[in-house]
């Protein structure tokens, strides 16, 4: 998914160089658990997967992020997105990440691995006090049982890596011989038929809910 409008022209050439050289840095060594994908002829489209980590609801998932640039940027925060569906409570329904390093706590030195690691560790540790889905809020607080098990199964349903159509950000390199393309295409439709199958069991959960 690339930005509708890009903040390119409204950000000056040291800023566009300064994101391009972080991206790329990160690009060559990506922090654990996420990958950028750099869209080069769009450096204010920012996007990223993020692996669910381990220990959490959301530790089978890869979700799609972005960031959006204004153009005040690095002086203001950027906004960030989930892509990926998820139940989380400072995640709003349009996607909408709600954080404090992207409000008051700002810095215009913290750069783009720093927002990234944030978002990150937000999945590890929301913070229900400033919810902007009332319900995950709600939930956690109250039933951490019943919000741990909605959100594996929206993260079992949405964020699984095809639907992100890339592999995991823990992937880092990926061999292209005819073998393991030969035998990606198997494992796929062996998959997708285990999806399917675990897609129509949560729907029949959904409804029971």
């Amino acid at each position: 998914m690339s930005s509708q409008y890009s903040n390119v022209e409204n950000l000056s050439p040291q800023t566009i160089r300064q994101v391009m050289r972080e991206l790329q840095e990160m690009e060559t060594t990506p922090p654990e658990g996420i990958k950028v994908l750099i869209n080069e002829s769009d450096v204010t489209d920012i996007q990223a997967l993020i692996d669910g980590p381990a220990g959490t609801p959301y530790a089978v998932g890869i979700f799609r992020v972005k960031l959006t640039l204004s153009k005040d940027f690095p002086q203001t925060p950027p906004k960030a997105y989930f892509l990926t569906k998820i139940f989380h409570p400072n995640v709003a329904g349009n996607g909408e990440i709600c954080v404090n390093t992207l409000k008051k706590d700002w810095k215009p030195d913290l750069g783009i691995k720093h927002i990234l690691l944030t978002i990150k560790c937000l999945l590890i540790v929301p913070n229900p006090e400033s919810a902007l889905n009332e319900e995950a809020g709600k939930m956690l607080l109250e039933r951490y049982d019943d919000y741990s098990q909605r959100a594996r199964m929206m993260t079992e349903i949405h964020a699984q890596p095809a639907k992100c159509g890339v592999g995991a950000a823990s992937d880092a390199k990926d061999d292209d011989g005819p073998s393991t393309k030969k035998h990606a295409g198997l494992d796929k439709k062996l998959q997708d038929k285990k999806k399917e199958k675990l897609l129509k069991e949560k729907k029949r959960m959904l409804k029971r809910l």
